[in-house]
C-alpha cells in the first residue's frame, strides 16, 4: 500500500471516471447526501452546505440524493448549495435523485410506487425543488413488486425523451432484473451497497453489471460509519439515527464487526492511512481489479470527514496489500444483516 498523502488534510484533485457504457462521465468519488438532510439524526445546515462546496471545489461532480430524504429538505438543500456555489462548479455538478419511497407524516416508510404515474409526478416535484431543468441520472430506489421494471424504466425513458431526465439508473436491484430494465432502455449505473463488509454482488451482480455495460455508484462504502475507523463500542446515537435499529450495530454484532474495524486498523496505522481511506481505496481498486466502472459514494456530513474520503484517492494497493486487508476482513465476516428484516424485504437485489 503505497501513498502519497498521509493525512487527510489536503487532497489532490478528483480524477474522472465513465460510468458505464452511456452513461456521464464523473468524478470517481461522489458525494451521498442523504445524513446532511435524514436518518443520522441533526445536521448542521451550514456546515452540509459547506461541505458541498468543499466537494464541488476539490472536483467531486456526482451528488446522490433522494426525494425522500427529508421528505424533499435535501433537494431544496443541494439546490441552494448549487445557487451559492461558483457557476463553473455548478456547472459540472451531475444530479443523481432516488425516487419511489412511500412516507408517513411521522417519517416511517410504507413501500414504493413504480407506476408510470408516479414516476412523472416524483420528477415533476424533484425538477421544482432541485431548481433545475433536467435531473442527470434517475432511479427508483427500490423495485415496486406490483409494477414490471420494465414500465417503471421506461417511463423513466420517456423523461429522457423529453429532456426532463438524461440518464435512467436502477438501485438495488438483481441481476435478472437488471437484464429485463436493461432490455428496454440503456442503463447507466445501478446504485448498491458495496464495501468491505458488503461484497454479495460480486457472485452474480458485478459480472452482469459489467456484461451490459452498467456501472455501479457504491454506496455504504464505509458501512453508515461502522468501518470508517470513528465508530467506538461505547458511543450513544442520537434520537432520529436509524442505526440504531440496524442489526449490524446491536450488541454482540457491533463487538464482533468493530473488531473486524480493529484488524483494519492495523493494518492502515502500519501504511500511515487512516482506516477510512483504506475501506474506499478498496472499493476504488475494484474498478481496475473486475473491470467495472466503479464510482463510490462517500457520505460525508463534514468537511474533515469528505477531505478523509478524497484522501483514498492518493492511495495505491497493490495485490499483496488487497490480500493482506482481505484477510483481515473476509468476505461474508460481517455480523448481522446490513438493513432491518422489514428492509431487507425490498431489496431485490438479496433475491439475485
Amino acid at each position: 500500500m503505497t501513498t502519497t498523502q498521509s493525512t487527510p488534510a489536503t487532497p489532490g484533485p478528483v480524477p474522472t471516471r465513465p460510468l458505464g457504457a452511456t452513461g456521464p462521465r464523473v468524478s470517481a468519488l461522489g458525494l451521498g447526501c442523504m445524513g446532511m438532510s435524514a436518518l443520522y439524526g441533526e445536521s448542521d445546515r451550514a456546515e452540509s452546505i459547506a461541505t458541498i462546496h468543499a466537494a464541488l471545489d476539490a472536483g467531486v461532480t456526482l451528488l446522490d440524493t433522494g426525494d425522500f430524504y427529508g421528505m424533499g429538505h435535501n433537494e431544496l438543500l443541494i439546490a441552494e448549495a448549487l445557487r451559492t456555489a461558483p457557476a463553473a462548479a455548478r456547472e459540472q455538478a451531475l444530479t443523481s435523485v432516488k425516487f419511489g419511497a412511500l412516507r408517513t407524516v411521522e417519517g416511517g416508510f410504507t413501500g414504493y410506487d413504480g407506476r408510470p404515474a408516479a414516476v412523472r409526478n416524483f420528477a415533476a416535484y424533484s425538477l421544482q425543488r432541485l431548481g433545475a431543468d433536467h435531473i442527470d441520472i434517475y432511479r427508483i430506489a427500490r423495485v415496486d413488486p406490483d409494477v414490471p421494471i420494465e414500465e417503471t424504466v421506461g417511463a423513466i425513458a420517456e423523461l429522457v425523451e423529453a429532456g426532463h431526465v438524461r440518464h435512467v439508473g436502477l438501485s438495488e436491484v438483481g441481476a435478472d432484473t437488471l437484464r429485463r430494465a436493461a432490455a428496454v432502455t440503456p442503463i447507466s449505473d445501478l446504485q448498491i451497497e458495496y464495501s468491505l463488509i458488503s461484497r454479495s454482488i460480486e457472485e452474480k451482480i458485478l459480472p452482469t453489471a459489467r456484461e451490459l455495460g452498467v456501472g455501479i455508484t457504491a454506496y455504504g462504502v464505509l458501512s453508515r460509519g461502522l468501518i470508517s475507523g470513528h465508530f467506538t463500542r461505547d458511543r450513544e446515537l442520537a434520537p432520529g439515527d436509524f442505526r440504531g435499529m440496524s442489526p449490524r450495530f446491536q450488541g454482540e454484532n457491533l463487538r464482533r464487526n468493530l473488531d473486524l474495524v480493529d484488524r483494519l486498523r492495523t493494518l492502515a496505522e502500519a501504511k500511515g492511512v487512516t482506516v477510512a481511506q483504506t475501506a474506499v481505496a478498496w472499493v476504488l481498486a475494484q474498478a481496475e481489479r473486475r473491470g467495472a466502472d466503479i464510482v463510490p459514494l462517500v457520505g460525508a456530513r463534514r468537511r474533515d470527514r469528505l477531505a478523509e474520503a478524497l484522501g483514498a484517492l492518493d492511495v495505491t494497493l497493490d495485490a499483496a496489500d488487497l490480500a493482506a486487508i482481505e484477510e483481515a476482513v473476509p468476505a461474508g465476516a460481517a455480523a448481522g444483516e446490513r438493513y432491518p428484516a422489514a428492509q431487507m424485504a425490498h431489496l431485490d437485489s438479496e433475491r439475485s
